[in-house]
């Protein structure tokens, strides 16, 4: 009988000692997975990085011409689109990393893997918002510049307008305005009729990204305070625009 009981003692801290591998193999292999994710959303913001470089080159071009090339204007919306949908799927894998953490804390766990998944939400949460902000304040600067450009040029056709009055009509859309009743009677008139348009015209698509841009920093920030990532700086500076 003693020799029995021992036999299954023995058996069950083998059994015990299984469990806990299968566990720590589960654990491992989660883990493995998670940096993949990791290194994929870190690609992502690596690309969009890049991408941010060539909005600026392509901004630097369009604004060199007075009327640009429909080839040089159509690769800055293709660059537009494309970080856009990167930056959907970086917020989204982002997303899903939280929820993961908040279901863990909500079960009152902690463990090391846990406050590595944490850090490593928190630096590609940073990372993130810096590139981001930095196409915004790129998309800003692109803004500011198409703006002062109308305005030179309608001081050409002889129409003076104040900050306020350009920033009104820029907001109502309604060109027509500064130029129903300006006489094109010479080519240099035209060919500053013709910029204003082309202005104008970035400034709209523009305004669509910077909104869009706007309420997914919104959400990003929501992110970044329910897990505690310190952002103040960055955020302070977002949310002007």
């Amino acid at each position: 009988l003693q020799n029995k009981t021992h036999r299954l003692i023995l058996n069950s801290a083998k059994d015990s000692d299984d469990d806990e591998e299968v566990v720590q193999v589960d654990r491992d292999h989660f883990m493995d997975e998670f940096f993949e994710q990791v290194e994929e959303i870190r690609g992502c913001i690596e690309k969009l990085s890049e991408d941010v470089e060539q909005v600026k080159k392509q901004h630097s071009a369009i604004l060199a011409a007075p009327n640009p090339d429909e080839k040089t204007k159509q690769e800055l919306e293709d660059l537009t689109a494309d970080i856009k949908k990167t930056a959907n799927k970086v917020r989204s894998k982002l997303k899903a990393i939280e929820q993961s953490i908040e279901q863990e804390e909500g079960l009152n766990r902690s463990s090391a893997d846990l406050r590595i998944r944490k850090t490593q939400h928190s630096t590609l949460s940073r990372k993130f918002v810096e590139v981001m902000t930095e196409y915004n304040t790129t998309q800003s600067k692109y803004r500011d510049r198409c703006k002062d450009r109308i305005q030179r040029q309608l001081e050409i056709t002889g129409r003076t307008t104040t900050n306020e009055e350009l920033e009104d009509m820029l907001e109502s859309g309604k060109l027509a305005i500064f130029t129903d009743d300006i006489k094109m009677d010479s080519q240099m008139t035209k060919q500053a009729l013709n910029e204003i348009e082309t202005r104008h015209t970035e400034i709209i698509k523009l305004e669509n990204s910077i909104r869009e841009l706007h309420d997914m920093f919104i959400m990003i920030i929501i992110c970044c305070v329910i897990l505690g990532v310190v952002l103040a700086s960055t955020i302070g500076g977002t949310l002007g625009f």
